[in-house]
């Protein structure tokens, strides 16, 4: 299996609040979200399940929100907003089982793939 390519900013500090901009890809390029049929996206069993789960990750993470996000065939865009409204500057944890040391956007994105 071919190795994946770093993409993680060295150094960077990923519980710091802001804007991030996420790509998740589909195995193999699989078109495992659905299909694009005169210019809209039909969505896949598959693919219905990814954009349901999307929509709930605020739901398991108290600083986080969604911006834009869009299911492509094979791959998914969205913006994730992490901030401190709900709790305060001094906690950036995830609520109850997700709660660990980890930085906050890398977890968000490990528990929802």
């Amino acid at each position: 299996m071919k190795e994946r390519k770093k993409i993680r900013l060295n150094g960077y500090n990923y519980n710091k609040l802001g804007y991030y901009f996420v790509t998740i890809c589909t195995q193999d390029k699989a078109t495992s979200f659905g299909k694009i049929k005169n210019n809209e996206m039909i969505f896949s069993k598959v693919g219905n399940i990814a954009n349901e789960l999307w929509k709930t990750i605020p739901d398991h993470f108290m600083n986080a929100k969604l911006d834009k996000y869009i299911i492509m065939p094979n791959h998914i865009h969205g913006i994730i907003i992490i901030n401190n409204d709900s709790v305060g500057d001094a906690d950036l944890r995830p609520y109850g089982k997700y709660c660990t040391n980890k930085p906050l956007y890398p977890e968000i994105i490990q528990r929802y793939i």
